[in-house]
């Protein structure tokens, strides 16, 4: 097998004819999507402590009988124990919302853009940032995965 050409793999190659405005248009973005990714991960974040929360509240509430403090316990356990976060939505509902609404649309409408403009590529931007900034023929510097120096 003969050396690699240095560079990018094909699908992360502007494809010819793709203006710099398009790739850095796809660039701010992909990075806006991101930024979505992340905030959805927040909203799970969110989803999984509040369950946990009322998991332990009900312990909480049942301790409290325990010890003696069944009013204080009651009052817990039917205005707070199992409450929605949201009026009419537990988390899970507003994950699915979320998730369902926002989430899909935003990656329809990027996968969309990536489609149309550079044949689905994604990362140009990126790839495109890691030639300029990378020092050629440096180990550690390659271009891909099994590129040789």
């Amino acid at each position: 097998m003969g050396q690699q050409p240095d560079g990018p793999d094909e699908r992360h190659r502007r494809p010819p004819g793709v203006s710099d405005a398009t790739v850095a248009a796809l660039g701010r973005l992909s990075e806006a999507l991101e930024c979505v990714e992340r905030a959805r991960g927040h909203l799970y974040s969110l989803h999984q402590l509040i369950g946990h929360a009322d998991l332990t509240l009900g312990d909480a509430v049942e301790q409290l009988r325990a010890a003696g403090h069944s009013r204080l316990a009651d009052r817990i356990d039917t205005e707070l124990l199992g409450r929605n976060v949201i009026a009419g939505r537990w988390t899970f509902q507003i994950v699915e919302d979320f998730d369902d609404g926002y989430h899909a649309l935003f990656r329809e409408l990027d996968q969309q853009a990536r489609d149309e403009l550079v044949g689905g590529r994604r990362h140009l931007y990126e790839a495109e940032m890691k030639e300029r900034r990378r020092s050629h023929g440096r180990p550690g510097h390659e271009a891909r995965p099994g590129t040789t120096l």
